[in-house]
């Protein structure tokens, strides 16, 4: 039985206990939001001491981390070493991508040191294990997802939303950088090449059965999402959004654990409406985005970019982010560029938890800490309140005032003035 079905016979394990203390949240309310699949808890039956991490209505922001090989570039413990470090800065999941090199033990070695939710994309591997991508037979498509299953992945990004009726739409469309998303462009090239249906979509009943059987979580993956700001909010990403909502609910008839995923680039303006579109027609699904990116332009600083539109998400309904790092669009991340995605998306994440009902009264408290810290000018407590401790007490100790205030100010802080100002009055 699948933690969805539990959960609607009211049974409430250790492990969804561990979730709601972890959220500060009643383990009733918890299983119930499970129930209804408004909350996701992944976690593979073959996975043993991964630590919970819910996902989605009142629940805090959840980060997610990618890693993985490139064709281009193989080195499988520097892969190892940013899941590490992800997880170290604050990842909440953490997902292989993976695409070059041996990925059966290139992902056995990550899953071996993350013990948060880890996420794959079994086409990647469907594709690389064929001579060419368009000759992957249609079992090709489900035999990696079986594979991944029982190595004891926790959610699977599938790009099921690809049908025959989204593709004549794409087709029709005016994008300027048509299909972005690699798994989707795999499945379409597919499609194109043999003339036959997405094996994801056409046997989505199947794929629903071997993911049951290990309790995978599915992430309805957006091969439509904007790749531009240019084409952000066409009629291709909306018809994505409908078919994205029928799939969630088959899932959940079929008891499995579903999370939808979003847009890319998207203008300020367009932001609110996009993911609460997306909400209304997933029924509330947990919507899982990437960024979005606020502009095209900030390439080296796209971590920024996707931690604004992140934090506008957030406010709309969001509720897990994926991480953008520094080299999004320029090359292979490396270990330093991860811990920036990671931080950036954490600040959004924060951000929206300050927000964000059930989770409001924590995130605030922490800030009202940090606030006390200040007025106190105790340095320990405001480092150790800081998203990166590390960084804080770095860049303040490399020019330390010679008063208890910081370099900025020093004895003219403002901060230190007025509080000797009304101990002396």
């Amino acid at each position: 039985m699948t933690l969805i079905e539990e959960a609607r016979k009211g049974r409430i394990s250790d492990f969804v206990k561990m979730a709601a203390e972890y959220e500060g949240l009643d383990p009733e309310k918890l299983i119930r939001l499970i129930a209804q699949g408004y909350v996701v808890l992944p976690k593979n039956v073959r996975r043993e001491d991964i630590e919970p991490r819910a996902i989605g209505m009142l629940t805090s922001t959840k980060v997610n981390a990618n890693v993985g090989t490139s064709a281009d570039y193989i080195n499988v413990e520097e892969e190892v070493e940013k899941a590490i470090v992800a997880q170290k800065f604050g990842a909440d999941a953490v997902m292989d991508l993976s695409s070059g090199g041996n990925l059966d033990e290139i992902r056995r070695r990550i899953m071996d040191v993350v013990k948060v939710p880890f996420g794959t994309v079994p086409i990647y591997q469907a594709a690389r294990d064929c001579r060419r991508v368009v000759d992957m037979s249609e079992d090709d498509f489900f035999k990696a997802v079986e594979r991944h299953a029982k190595d004891g992945v926790d959610f699977m990004t599938i790009h099921s939303g690809v049908n025959w009726f989204s593709v004549e739409r794409l087709k029709r469309s005016k994008r300027l950088l048509g299909v972005v998303s690699r798994g989707g462009a795999i499945i379409i090239g597919w499609m194109l090449h043999n003339g036959k249906e997405n094996p994801y979509y056409k046997d989505f009943d199947y794929l629903l059965e071997i993911l049951k059987e290990y309790d995978v979580t599915i992430s309805l993956g957006d091969a439509y999402r904007p790749g531009c700001i240019h084409d952000a909010g066409d009629r291709a990403k909306y018809t994505e959004f409908i078919v994205l909502g029928e799939l969630v609910e088959k899932c959940r008839e079929a008891g499995v654990q579903c999370m939808v995923e979003g847009p890319g680039h998207v203008p300020l303006n367009q932001i609110e409406t996009s993911v609460k579109a997306m909400k209304s027609v997933t029924d509330n699904a947990p919507l899982y985005l990437l960024g979005p990116l606020v502009t095209d332009i900030a390439a080296g600083y796209d971590h920024i970019a996707a931690a604004i539109g992140a934090a506008i998400a957030g406010m709309a309904g969001a509720d897990f982010i994926c991480y953008v790092t520094p080299s999004e669009h320029l090359a292979l991340p490396t270990v330093e560029d991860v811990r920036e995605g990671v931080i950036a998306a954490k600040i959004a994440a924060h951000a929206i938890d300050l927000i964000k009902e059930g989770q409001s009264e924590r995130a605030r408290k922490r800030d009202y800490e940090m606030s006390l810290a200040r007025k106190n000018l105790d340095w320990e407590r405001q480092f150790e309140l800081s998203i990166d401790p590390e960084k804080a007490r770095e860049i303040h100790s490399k020019r330390k005032s010679e008063s208890d205030a910081c370099s900025m100010c020093g004895d003219l802080c403002a901060i230190k003035l007025v509080k000797e100002a009304f101990e002396g009055d």
